[in-house]
C-alpha cells in the first residue's frame, strides 16, 4: 500500500457538517453586501513579490517572515502567493484603469497566505473577506464600512459589547507621522535598555510598530510613549471627529485606542478593530482603515481608499464560543426508493421539483438487497429533512407519492399527485 499522504502543515481541510456553517456566513455576508451596494472582485492567488513589498513595507512581519514567494521556474519572476487582499485589489485597480469612471465599493471573499506558527483560529492558509472602498475621501465611507460590520455581527447572532467590541483610532497624514515618529524614537532611544530585539531592530525602520508590541517588559514604555493623537493637525481631527459623529448617532459604542496602529505600513487617518475576549490572546477579529497613498503607491493616479479584513477561521470560532445560533444545512425532503426498478419514473419528479426550488436527497446505492425501507428512514431522519418521500411500488401504481412528516409527529402523512408537481412543491419549501 502506498503510503497514505497528508495536507501542508497549517493549511486544512473543511468538511461538512462544519463547511455548512461557512457557506451561511459567506451568503450572509453575500447578501449584506449587495444591500450595501458592493461589488464582488476576485484577483490572482498568486501576484509578483515587489506588490506586497511596496504595499505592505519591508519592515513588516509579513514581507519579512510570513510570506510564501518563491520563483517562477519558466521565466525567474518573483511570485508570492497573497498574504492579504488589499494590495491586489488596488493593483486591480489601477491595471484596468477602474477608477477612472469615480469611486468602486468593492468586496472579496478568498484563501490568503502567511508562514505563520498554526495554532488555534491562525493558519497557513486561511480565509478572508473583505471590502475596498476607492475613490471616496470623506469620514462617511470610513463609517458606512464599520457599521457594515455591525450589520453583519447582528446578522449572525453575535452582540457588539458582549461578544465584539470596537476601538478606533487616527494615525493622522505622513507629515503629523514624521514628527510623532522623531518623538517616539527619542523616547525609545531614552529607553534602550527595556527593548526587546524585535524593537531595537524597528527601533529607526518602523518605530510606529514597536507600540504594537505584546512583550509585557516594554508595556510601561508603550504606555509612556508620546501619542499620535497630540501631533494631528486640523484637518486630521476633523476627519476622525466626523467619524466618530456618526458612529455616535448610530447608537454604535466604540473605545479610542490611542496605541491601535495595525500590521501595514499603507494605514493614514482611520484605523480600526473590531475585538472579542472570548477567543484568548487571538483578540482581533476584523481589522481595517483608511490608505490614501496606497493607489498612487503601487502605480495608480492619485486617489484614496479604506478597508476591512475579516479572518473568517477566527470569525466561526467566535461563534461557536458565542454560541451563535447557526441554521442547520438540511434538504427540504429525502426520496425514499425501495425498487431501484422505480427510479426511471422517480428521478423526473424529483428533478421538477428541484426546479421548482426544493432542496431533494435521493437515497442512492439501493441495488440488490441494499437500501431496506427500514435503512432508508434512518438515513431519510439523519439527513434532518422535514419531510420523506415514499416512492412506493402502490403509490407508484396509483401516480402518488407518499409525503411524511419527519420533525412534526402531530401531523399526518399525505398522498400526492406525480402529475402535478408544481401544485405540491411550495408546502416542502415553505413548510
Amino acid at each position: 500500500m502506498s503510503e497514505r499522504l497528508s495536507a501542508v502543515k497549517g493549511m486544512n481541510d473543511l468538511l461538512p457538517p462544519d463547511s455548512a456553517r461557512w457557506e451561511w456566513v459567506e451568503s450572509t455576508l453575500r447578501s449584506l453586501m449587495h444591500r450595501y451596494g458592493y461589488q464582488n472582485v476576485r484577483t490572482p492567488i498568486v501576484e509578483p513579490t515587489a506588490l506586497f513589498v511596496r504595499g505592505l513595507g519591508e519592515v513588516t512581519d509579513i514581507v519579512e517572515k510570513e510570506m510564501y514567494s518563491f520563483e517562477d521556474r519558466l521565466n525567474g519572476d518573483q511570485l508570492t502567493l497573497r498574504p492579504e487582499g488589499t494590495a491586489g485589489v488596488v493593483r486591480a485597480m489601477n491595471e484596468h484603469s477602474f477608477l477612472r469612471e469615480g469611486g468602486r465599493r468593492l468586496f472579496y471573499i478568498g484563501p490568503m497566505f502567511r508562514h505563520e506558527r498554526p495554532q488555534k483560529g491562525r493558519y497557513r492558509q486561511f480565509h478572508q473577506a473583505g471590502v475596498e472602498v476607492l475613490g471616496f475621501p470623506g469620514p462617511d465611507v470610513d463609517a458606512e464600512i464599520i457599521l457594515l460590520l455591525r450589520a453583519l455581527w447582528r446578522e449572525l447572532g453575535l452582540v457588539e459589547g458582549r461578544d465584539l467590541s470596537l476601538e478606533i483610532n487616527s494615525l493622522g497624514q505622513p507629515d503629523e507621522r514624521r514628527a510623532h515618529r522623531e518623538a517616539l524614537i527619542r523616547h525609545l532611544e531614552a529607553h534602550a535598555d527595556v527593548l526587546d530585539e524585535d524593537a531595537k531592530r524597528r527601533l529607526h525602520s518602523n518605530p510606529l510598530r514597536v507600540l504594537d508590541t505584546k512583550n509585557p517588559a516594554m508595556q510601561p514604555v508603550v504606555e509612556a510613549a508620546p501619542q499620535l493623537i497630540d501631533f494631528l493637525g486640523e484637518a486630521s481631527l476633523a476627519h476622525f471627529n466626523g467619524v466618530k459623529a456618526v458612529l455616535d448617532a448610530a447608537g454604535l459604542a466604540y473605545r479610542v485606542n490611542p496605541r491601535l496602529v495595525r500590521g501595514m505600513d499603507y494605514y493614514n487617518l482611520t484605523v480600526f478593530e473590531w475585538v472579542t475576549d472570548k477567543l484568548g490572546a487571538q483578540g482581533t477579529v476584523c481589522g481595517g482603515g483608511r490608505y490614501d497613498g496606497l493607489i498612487e503607491q503601487l502605480g495608480g493616479k492619485p486617489s484614496p481608499g479604506v478597508g476591512w479584513g475579516l479572518g473568517l477561521e477566527r470569525l466561526m470560532l467566535l461563534l461557536e464560543a458565542a454560541q451563535a445560533p447557526v441554521p442547520a444545512a438540511a434538504p427540504d425532503a429525502y426520496a425514499v426508493v425501495p425498487s431501484a426498478a422505480s427510479l426511471p419514473r422517480v428521478m423526473p419528479v424529483l428533478e421538477a421539483l428541484r426546479a421548482a426550488g426544493v432542496a431533494v436527497v435521493m437515497h442512492a446505492g439501493n441495488t440488490e438487497g441494499q437500501g431496506s425501507m427500514k435503512s432508508q428512514f434512518k438515513r431519510a431522519d439523519a439527513s434532518g429533512a422535514r419531510y420523506a418521500l415514499i416512492f412506493g411500488d402502490d403509490e407508484l401504481a396509483r401516480g402518488e407519492v407518499a409525503v411524511k412528516p419527519l420533525r412534526d409527529a402531530q401531523a399526518a402523512q399525505s398522498l400526492q399527485p406525480l402529475a402535478d408537481v408544481a401544485a405540491w412543491a411550495a408546502q416542502l419549501r415553505n413548510a
